[in-house]
């Protein structure tokens, strides 16, 4: 195991290598989840060791990289991981990430067409969620006991008070990367999607209740070559945990057709 610091569109990246660079084998690049690092992709990348060379990176204001110099998107952040990509050694790159990872490799994929092979996408968020109306109506009274409580508090701690009352788990935790989630899940990237020429495998767990079954398909019908599965049984978080080793051997699965395509 093998770890640096990259340095790209003036922000920091930590990546971690796991295998031998030197060998043949695909490339495949982890794109952790929002207020994770790649420490929580390091069991996956392990268990698929003899199939593929794999950089875990810690996205820039996640795990060990300080945060980025501005307020970024999901563009600047594919941006700043493409520069690096491109830096590398030529080899077949392919992107597995996971909720907000897949939002990044989305972009990488739209925004720099070529520069990856292949990706995995797992739980990828990305869209507007269809909400039921009772969902709807919750919210929409969520956002107005804010806006009517703001209005008596004056900007500040109190303020900030609220907003952590009102907000998400996400936001809660987010403290200084607050202004880039709330520009980050105010993405839609159905436009993004059209734009990915490259062969996509979706993956969802049929018990998600943060990125639902029901994105995968929306996704299968945006992404040109997109082939979604939905393992039973797993939420958000647990395909990374109970349900890694069927995610892995999808993955396999997947690292497997993109070379028959390759020998064609």
């Amino acid at each position: 195991m093998e770890q640096e610091f990259v340095s790209s569109h003036g922000g920091t990246i930590a990546v971690t290598h796991l295998g031998d660079k030197n060998s043949a084998l695909p490339h495949v690049i982890w794109g952790h989840g929002w207020d994770q690092s790649g420490a929580a992709l390091l069991p996956m990348a392990e268990s698929l060791g003899r199939f593929a060379f794999s950089s875990l990176v810690d996205f820039p204001g996640f795990g060990r990289s300080p945060q980025p110099p501005e307020v970024w998107g999901t563009a600047e952040y594919a941006d700043a991981i493409a520069d690096w990509l491109r830096s590398l050694p030529p080899r077949q790159l392919i992107w597995v990430g996971h909720s907000f990872g897949c939002r990044v490799g989305l972009q990488v994929a739209a925004r720099h067409p070529g520069l990856l092979a292949g990706m995995v996408l797992i739980a990828a968020a990305g869209l507007p969620r269809r909400r039921s109306v009772r969902e709807r109506l919750r919210l929409s009274l969520r956002r107005r006991a804010f806006k009517v409580a703001k209005a008596f508090v004056p900007e500040g701690p109190g303020r900030d008070r609220l907003r952590s009352r009102f907000g998400s788990a996400d936001y809660q935790a987010a403290s200084a990367m607050r202004p880039i989630l709330v520009r980050v899940v105010n993405e839609d990237l159905g436009d993004i999607a059209t734009k990915v020429n490259c062969p996509v495998l979706l993956v969802y767990g049929s018990a998600d209740v943060d990125t639902p079954p029901e994105l995968g398909a929306r996704f299968q019908a945006l992404i040109p070559k997109a082939e979604l599965v939905v393992l039973d049984g797993f939420d958000h978080l647990g395909l990374l945990h109970r349900g890694r080793h069927q995610v892995v051997h999808n993955v396999q699965r997947f690292l497997k057709s993109l070379d028959r395509q390759g020998a064609r």
